[in-house]
């Protein structure tokens, strides 16, 4: 399934290149403005922080909101507390697109994750000019070769990458890379089976200095004071938000248990 999921999207990023050039990009990523930090609205503090995604389907799950107009929703996320707001961009199984990321960069200010299955240059330089400041760098998709070159270029773009992790084994790559931004995914993309204690049982394997996110198997606001308590700095959440009534949801995180 992940293997599937890098090749379409690679395959959809190179057929978009038949309506607009590498070049063009190139033009539209270097009018935009400067990438929004990141680690700064990302660093821990008193409370969670949360990423909330705007999110349609998934493959494990099927349809899950229509979302007519992310940049609505962005805007209830934002008004709610969200830190960075996540925007799926894959359009096989989640049903995304990059319209949907600019969409929601001319509507908030927010920093904005283009959430995909990143493997190439041309993603990151698509993200950059359809308003994104972080790249998702999958570990188990990529080999360090390839985590070392894309997340420096994502870097030369001012913007800042996001490895997610699932194993003990990834985390210290991304360690040893020098991540500043990395995520625990509860949902192996191998299988997608979740694990609710693996972001507890990692902890310790984070560097001191990284940001620590806890990603998927958040059902309600017990869920996220869970990761709290485990040690997360921020988590991300995204069918527990489109399922329901977003602002009261986002409220509930952030109360005190």
């Amino acid at each position: 399934m992940l293997a599937d999921l890098f090749a379409g999207s690679r395959a959809d990023a190179e057929t978009r290149l038949e309506t607009i050039s590498s070049k063009e990009l190139e033009k539209r990523a270097s009018t935009r403005n400067p990438a929004i930090d990141a680690l700064t609205a990302l660093a821990p503090a008193e409370s969670i922080k949360i990423i909330a995604e705007i999110k349609r389907a998934s493959p494990s799950k099927g349809d899950l909101a229509e979302i007519p107009n992310p940049d609505t929703l962005a805007v209830i996320y934002q008004d709610g507390g969200a830190s960075a707001i996540s925007v799926l961009t894959e359009q096989r199984k989640f049903k995304g697109s990059l319209e949907d990321l600019a969409s929601v960069r001319s509507a908030v200010s927010v920093p904005l994750l283009r959430k995909d299955f990143t493997s190439t240059k041309l993603q990151i330089l698509e993200a950059r000019a359809y308003g994104a400041d972080i790249i998702l760098l999958i570990v188990a998709g990529l080999s360090e070769a390839e985590l070392e070159s894309l997340g420096s270029f994502t870097g030369e773009l001012g913007m800042t990458p996001f490895y997610e992790t699932h194993s003990k084994e990834e985390l210290k790559i991304a360690a040893g890379l020098g991540a500043r931004l990395i995520g625990v995914n509860a949902r192996d993309l191998q299988t997608f089976e979740t694990d609710r204690d693996l972001f507890a049982s990692l902890y310790d394997f984070f560097p001191i200095d990284a940001i620590r996110v806890a990603e998927s198997a958040v059902r309600d606001a017990s869920d996220v004071h869970r990761y709290r308590a485990s040690g997360a700095d921020v988590v991300l959440v995204g069918e527990a938000l489109v399922t329901s009534d977003p602002a009261q949801t986002l409220r509930s995180f952030f109360t005190e248990q």
